[in-house]
């Protein structure tokens, strides 16, 4: 930050001419030369974040993928940024940081930073006095399992003191720049395409999705960068969501080039419209938080080694050749399991079962129901479960599989899940 910068409050005309140049920069991929400005007082009120983050947004549905991510990205170091030092001590007056994206404690949210921490401390990342950070997680957590209180609770006045000025926080972004080619060699692009539009439901299982370059260095992105701040889910997930944090050039880069790679199935018809990962702990009951989603495709990929599973034949994909009925809203067919499963039961709907691999790819039609099979990973930090869903056009510009009434009878086999994705259900034409 220059002296002229941290002077004092910006005037509109100057926060006019801050986000015309912030856009400029973006779309050099050199949003990082304006950050400082972002951070002068007067500069990142909520207004001006709302449109720094809408900003991120349209250029991603103009496909401007490179100014998308930037303009994601600082909006996420402004917003989310934390208050440490080096040492992970308190570095700016609490009333001066921004509010918390998620300020609800939980015992995995917690256990899980304290895993990262200690990874990040190995790497040299952090430094020796985040120790204590982590020492202070362990008390919280301790407390908390002693009260039985392991889901979401509200982050007390002694607690924020404690961690407040990194939980949760932009502690650590790591860096995934983009590379000669994201996508691997080893996948046939038209066959993929066939497959999906041939099947009445819209499904098709893609290996060795990354090529080895692209995997490894989004995975160390994902180990690295403290951006799973949604603690909300059952069974201990955690969230993390482009808005957060979770956007780097590579993540981009993929979505770029699986639009162009299949241009019959995404292409520029559906725009990436979101963009997330989840990371489980060792254990995770099946069909965890059955749903639908909102977007036309969903691309759904997996990056922890394939040794982590326990269980070869699980740990993936259930996918019910059933879509959400178009007169539920979203809260019903993405946050109603109850209601969900009995649907899918009175239906009797078929399921494709897909096996975790790491590098495997599920491709299908958003609107149909899926969720997480059952999963039994080993413990340790690297090997937490780690899947990321790219979201691409909206459920009802469909053109491929936009018949939501489809007679579900014709797919079913007495609401059973068939024993492998291998099933004669991908040969099956499209109604």
């Amino acid at each position: 930050m220059t002296t002229a910068e941290a002077a004092g409050p910006a005037a509109p005309s100057d926060v006019a001419a801050l986000r015309e140049r912030t856009v400029r920069l973006a779309r050099l991929g050199r949003a990082d030369d304006c950050a400082g400005a972002w951070l002068r007082p007067g500069v990142a009120t909520e207004e001006n974040l709302r449109w720094l983050d809408r900003a991120a947004w349209q250029a991603m549905d103009g496909r401007d993928f490179t100014a998308a991510g930037e303009l994601g990205r600082l909006f996420a170091l402004v917003r989310w940024r934390g208050g440490a030092d080096p040492d992970g001590r308190p570095a700016v007056p609490p009333e001066e940081l921004p509010p918390l994206p998620v300020p609800h404690l939980s015992v995995p949210k917690l256990r899980h930073d304290v895993e990262q921490f200690r990874h990040l401390r190995a790497r040299g990342v952090l430094g020796a006095g985040y120790d204590t950070v982590v020492a202070a997680y362990e008390a919280i957590a301790e407390r908390l399992t002693a009260e039985g209180r392991f889901g979401q609770v509200p982050m007390t006045p002694a607690d924020a003191a404690a961690v407040g000025h990194v939980y949760n926080r932009l502690v650590h972004l790591g860096t995934a720049p983009r590379l000669d080619r994201a996508l691997g060699d080893g996948w046939d692009r038209r066959a993929v395409e066939e497959s999906y539009l041939a099947d009445r439901c819209g499904i098709v299982v893609i290996d060795d999705l990354l090529s080895p370059r692209a995997l490894d260095s989004l995975r160390a992105f994902c180990l690295e960068s403290t951006v799973w701040s949604a603690n909300r889910y059952a069974h201990g997930r955690l969230g993390a969501f482009f808005r957060d944090g979770f956007n780097c050039p590579l993540l981009l880069q993929i979505a770029e080039e699986l639009a162009d790679a299949l241009p019959r199935v995404i292409g520029d018809r559906y725009p990436l419209r979101q963009l997330w990962a989840f990371k489980n702990g060792p254990d995770l009951p099946r069909s965890g938080h059955t749903h639908a989603d909102f977007a036309a495709v969903n691309v759904n990929f997996w990056i922890t080694p394939t040794e982590a599973n326990l269980d070869p034949g699980s740990g993936g994909l259930v996918v019910h050749r059933a879509d959400a009925p178009p007169d539920w809203d979203f809260d019903t067919y993405n946050g109603r399991p109850d209601v969900i499963g009995s649907y899918l039961a009175s239906h009797g709907v078929d399921a494709i079962r897909v096996p975790y691999r790491a590098n495997r790819a599920v491709l299908f039609n958003s609107d149909l129901f899926h969720g997480t099979d059952g999963v039994r990973f080993r413990p340790g930090y690297e090997n937490h479960r780690i899947n990321i869903t790219l979201l691409y056009g909206e459920r009802e510009d469909d053109v491929d599989h936009r018949n939501p009434q489809r007679d579900l009878a014709a797919g079913s086999r007495a609401g059973g899940v068939t024993a492998s994705w291998r099933s004669a259900a991908f040969g099956r034409a499209r109604r």
